[in-house]
């Protein structure tokens, strides 16, 4: 595919789309909201150097001009999740040959131009594509001028290109210009209601909650979180601390995690630490050293909740055994 295909158009929201020839969307990956993946980013609505959602909320960065589904691990990814074609049309170009690695300054220059990374563009009728990027290298499946249908895989979730997370990055356009398919509307407030979607069932809004949680023996590093290689082997009562993490998104300064790990003889941790700054994604532990008389054997739960102003925004629970 030539660069200028792939590449991001400039933000221009359309004045007034042709909702009436609009393709009805499904999404773009075979996953389950909420369960084995999640939404980090939405189009960004805010014309200046602040960015906002839809919901006036900040699941977005200044001039994200589409949607991420990400998943939850590096793992999940290597597994294998499909990449599906939300809408019927026509492939206008693909790129599949960058590899599969997190974005640092470091690798800025190499994907200048390229920052949609390996990806597929579709045409549909009356002027509206859409675009998917950041898949798995060698993963494409379908090829320039190919007919397909909603639902055809077109490749794999991957890490090419301007990424740092494993997902998948969804652009609406309609003649050109960035349409947000949750909203395509151009009101200029949030306090309004009439927002018209392009989902065929519109996903919820998710304003943040926690991707994983899990033991380990120590506190983990972060890649380990995020390749999904945290959680620690087999404990026994000489295992040199119990530690609960949680991998958290769309954090917010004032946020609270909260970290419980109950054992046979009761509570052994139960901390909540403060969010200082926005974050797209974190992380938190908490644990204890072995005492000296070591680990009672039995069950140990550990819970991480993340909460707003006091209202819960995900909650993880987990058990082990030590014999």
């Amino acid at each position: 595919m030539r660069q200028q295909t792939l590449a991001m158009i400039t933000w221009a929201m359309a004045a007034s789309p042709a909702l009436a020839d609009a393709p009805d969307l499904s999404l773009p990956i075979d996953c389950l909201l909420g369960d084995t993946c999640y939404i980090q980013n939405y189009v960004d609505r805010d014309a200046t150097r602040n960015s906002a959602d839809f919901t006036c909320s900040g699941l977005t960065y200044d001039g994200h001009k589409g949607t991420d589904i990400g998943l939850p691990s590096l793992a999940a990814m290597h597994a294998g999740v499909d990449v599906l074609a939300s809408a019927n049309g026509v492939v206008t170009g693909t790129r599949n040959t960058m590899r599969d690695v997190i974005y640092t300054p470091e690798t800025a220059s190499q994907i200048d131009g390229r920052e949609c990374g390996n990806g597929v563009v579709i045409r549909h009728d009356d002027g509206w594509e859409t675009q998917y990027c950041h898949m798995m290298q060698g993963s494409i499946t379908v090829a320039k001028g190919m007919r397909i249908e909603r639902g055809t895989v077109l490749g794999q979730v991957g890490l090419s290109g301007l990424t740092q997370f494993p997902h998948v990055h969804i652009s609406v356009r309609h003649n050109g210009r960035i349409i947000d398919p949750f909203d395509t509307s151009t009101r200029a407030t949030c306090a309004q209601n009439d927002n018209v979607s392009l989902w065929q069932e519109t996903p919820e809004y998710i304003a943040g909650g926690l991707l994983s949680a899990g033991f380990s023996q120590s506190i983990p590093a972060y890649d380990a979180i995020k390749s999904g290689t945290a959680n620690a082997g087999e404990f026994t009562p000489l295992s040199p601390a119990i530690v609960f993490w949680g991998f958290a998104f769309g954090g917010k300064t004032g946020d609270q995690i909260q970290i419980t790990i109950t054992g046979p003889s009761g509570t052994i941790i139960d901390q909540t630490s403060k969010i200082t700054k926005n974050r797209a994604q974190f992380f938190r532990a908490a644990g204890k050293k072995r005492p000296s008389a070591g680990w009672p054997v039995g069950p140990y739960t550990g819970t991480v909740r993340h909460l707003r102003d006091g209202v819960e925004l995900g909650q993880k629970t987990t058990t082990i055994t030590l014999n």
